[in-house]
């Protein structure tokens, strides 16, 4: 009996046990506010000259998570580039000058970025961050400047393109 007793209460402290919840606290990184996935355009004087229409572009922290750099990345989605990019965290602006690309044998610039919270609306009318930059690609013979814009993802389905 007293093995009986033993043994039941053994298996009510492993079922209580097991039923905790997780106190885990994955955090943020210190550029938690300019990084995200985007839905974004990439256009020329108002134009889509290569056909791309929306497409996925993300920004995150460096692995030193400083608070003063981002990545830009395309994901190869429209001129193929990734750099890194000065970043003002506290007006949420970031800009690159002669920046390695990644992706490519070439360098990229950017002006005027800007994340711009909740300035948005996504494609099914949710509110929602947006972001603007002007790109020029030193690889590119007419020298033009690209906006590339649009807002963030909001995870759901219907403003997924």
């Amino acid at each position: 009996m007293r093995k009986l007793l033993c043994a039941s209460g053994i298996l009510v402290i492993i079922l209580f046990g097991a039923c905790k919840k997780s106190t885990y606290n994955p955090g943020t990184t210190a550029a938690v506010n300019a990084a995200g996935g985007w839905w974004v355009t990439f256009t020329q004087g108002g134009v889509d000259v290569f056909g791309l229409g929306t497409f996925f572009l993300t920004t995150y922290n460096d692995a030193a998570n400083d608070p003063d750099s981002l990545w830009v990345d395309d994901l190869t989605h429209s001129w193929g580039f990734k750099c890194k990019a000065g970043l003002n965290y506290k007006n949420l602006t970031f800009t690159a000058t002669n920046a390695i690309n990644e992706y490519q044998n070439d360098s990229v610039n950017i002006a005027n970025g800007k994340v711009l919270p909740k300035a948005g609306r996504s494609k099914a009318g949710n509110p929602t961050d947006s972001i603007y930059m002007e790109a020029t690609f030193s690889d590119d013979p007419t020298h033009s400047t690209y906006i590339i814009s649009g807002t963030e993802r909001t995870g759901f389905i219907e403003d997924d393109y």
